[in-house]
């Protein structure tokens, strides 16, 4: 059985080497640094069920952000979607192609389903699949594919999954303004918490046709989303120009740190503004060494030379080059 592997997991780091929280900089998420600024909240949304009128407002804001046409739900964060997914998914035939590698959640949940897993290298092999997961731009190396590639695709498979959760970083990508009532076979997930730097809000949505979205409500039931973040999430997504200056820093800031990472014998392989890829001839090595500094990174378990950097804080930048340096 697989394991799930994150990032994230600075309990562990500080299980392993020490401190507390406050001192380390935790940079093994692709969670963006520069947060979205919460406001106060009225005691009400705190007191009270989330109402349809507020869920209907947060669906209308993420339509319009994400240029979706598509029937929407929100969720708990996606991984609540991942978790739902093989039993939403109506299949004779139990299998599914996974584009690999790529989010590893998504073959352990449908592992634990018993489904049978096919790992793909390229969408031309995941052609005819039952059921086909792509994550666009992919995690961990950002591949990146363009939205008529996978309407192509989706006409040859039973079901098309897309795991947008980066595509925040580049509108160009998404497949949600393409989406037409033929499209059926398409399931869409958007995370909110990962651009907006509030991951810990969980928030995300899942756009599909309205029997899928259906199948979804029905089986999450009342109050899947809390209150706070249904507001919090219908006011950030309508904040364009918090989403442009952000988009602007981030796409200054993912350079420098790969000139870092470069300076200190690393190579870029891949990654988004928001998390980088690197290779090395021991990601285990460098981790160790970052995180003796406190500064705590991503590896893998199915490779000893990748090595993947979130982008630091404006007050992480310095930490981070003494801690390559020592």
């Amino acid at each position: 059985m697989l394991t799930c592997e994150h990032g994230g997991n600075l309990d562990r780091a500080i299980s392993q080497f020490g401190g507390n929280r406050k001192e380390w900089i935790d940079l093994s998420t692709g969670i963006n640094p520069y947060t979205y600024n919460v406001f106060d909240l009225s005691s009400d949304i705190w007191r009270e069920l989330p109402d349809q009128q507020l869920i209907e407002s947060t669906i209308h804001s993420a339509k319009i952000a994400y240029q979706a046409k598509s029937s929407c739900l929100p969720l708990a964060g996606v991984q609540q979607a991942i978790q739902l997914l093989p039993f939403i998914i109506k299949k004779k035939t139990k299998n599914v192609c996974i584009l690999y590698p790529s989010y590893n959640e998504y073959e352990v949940q449908f592992q634990r389903a018993n489904w049978n897993i096919t790992r793909c290298q390229n969408v031309d092999e995941m052609k005819h699949a039952n059921c086909a997961i792509i994550v666009n731009p992919n995690n961990p190396d950002g591949k990146k594919f363009l939205p008529n590639e996978l309407l192509e695709l989706s006409n040859t498979v039973g079901t098309l999954i897309i795991d947008e959760s980066f595509c925040d970083l580049y509108p160009h990508l998404s497949v949600l303004p393409h989406l037409t009532e033929r499209h059926k076979n398409i399931i869409i997930f958007r995370s909110f918490g990962k651009f907006y730097g509030l991951a810990g809000l969980r928030l995300g949505f899942v756009f599909s046709c309205e029997k899928t979205i259906n199948e979804f409500s029905y089986t999450l039931g009342k109050w899947a989303v809390s209150g706070p973040a249904l507001a919090i999430g219908a006011c950030a997504l309508t904040d364009d120009s918090w989403r442009q200056q952000t988009l602007e820093k981030l796409e200054a800031d993912a350079p420098r740190l790969d000139k870092i990472a470069q300076q200190n014998g690393l190579e870029s392989v891949g990654g988004t503004n928001l998390f980088r890829l690197y290779q090395c001839n021991n990601a285990k090595d460098i981790q160790h060494k970052l995180a003796k500094q406190r500064i705590w990174t991503r590896i893998f378990s199915y490779s000893e030379y990748w090595i993947r950097l979130g982008l630091p804080k404006e007050d992480g930048w310095d930490r981070l080059e003494r801690a390559f340096r020592s």
